[in-house]
């Protein structure tokens, strides 16, 4: 785990690759276990893969996510209230694990 500096975040992909990949697949693997994989996947792939995290400091993250969640999705026919209601869950866990990876809980 590398210290976390909330300047350094700003350039986050060059100083922080490595966390956020390791945060993001801690999140996908905890919806994975929880919800129809199926659906993680396609949001995973279609959605977050274009999300972008910010830090809004005192410990906390945000996670922006692309215009229009539900559009993006392929292949996967999911109601858009069930479709909400897991990608809510997914942006938690992300924000949790961003936490915890940076040891800011």
């Amino acid at each position: 785990m590398a210290d976390f500096d909330p300047e350094k975040f700003e350039d986050k992909y060059a100083n922080y690759f490595p966390e956020l990949q390791q945060a993001y697949k801690n999140a996908f693997n905890r919806m994975n276990d929880r919800y129809d994989s199926q659906l993680v996947h396609a949001i995973d792939q279609q959605v977050l893969n274009e999300s972008e995290p910010f830090y809004e400091g005192d410990g906390e993250f945000r996670i922006e996510l692309p215009d229009d969640p539900h559009g993006r999705l392929s292949d996967v026919l999911v109601e858009e209230e069930r479709f909400e209601t897991v990608l809510e869950a997914h942006v938690e866990e992300i924000e949790t694990e961003l936490q915890r990876v940076f040891g800011l809980v």
